[in-house]
């Protein structure tokens, strides 16, 4: 395989990586609220944020416009820190997490740019950026782990 079959591999490999990661952030997040309404004190919200995937599953249209807008919002960042991991051969695993905690913060900034200024939307932004630490990681399981355009020497 050429230099261009193996740079193509490579940009399937991520767009897998990318598509699989934002489904598992969004039960990440899910999973999150879902755990956080059971503390006490915890904001009323957070009991209809556990149940939003259960609506998801009745309701397919819901989860695809659900996964669709998560893709909008977090594509462009996203693909930054691939192209940065890939062209750079950037193969730490703390590192993808840390890129997809940012891209996902980045996301939800795109939906409450005030975000950052408003205190009741804090907890809010540690939850996404929490998943989002997730899905880099599972980024990293699919595509991270062997990431650079370029080829190696030796070996695979």
């Amino acid at each position: 395989m050429g230099m261009a079959g193996h740079v193509l591999k490579r940009i399937l490999m991520m767009l897998a990586g990318y598509l699989v990661a934002v489904l598992v952030g969004l039960f990440a997040v899910a999973g999150i609220y879902a755990v956080l309404s059971s503390l006490p004190n915890a904001p009323e919200y957070f009991d209809v944020m556990g149940v939003t995937p259960i609506a998801a599953l009745v309701v397919p249209p819901l989860g695809m416009f659900i996964y669709f807008l998560t893709i909008i919002l977090t594509g462009m960042q996203t693909l930054f820190f691939a192209l940065i991991a890939e062209l750079f051969s950037l193969r730490n695993f703390l590192l993808h997490m840390i890129f997809g905690a940012a891209s996902a913060a980045g996301g939800f900034a795109l939906i409450w740019p005030d975000a950052d200024i408003n205190p009741e939307r804090w907890p809010d932004i540690g939850i996404i950026a929490a998943s989002g630490l997730v899905a880099g990681l599972v980024y990293w399981l699919i595509a991270g782990r062997d990431a650079g355009f370029r080829r190696p020497l030796f070996g695979r």
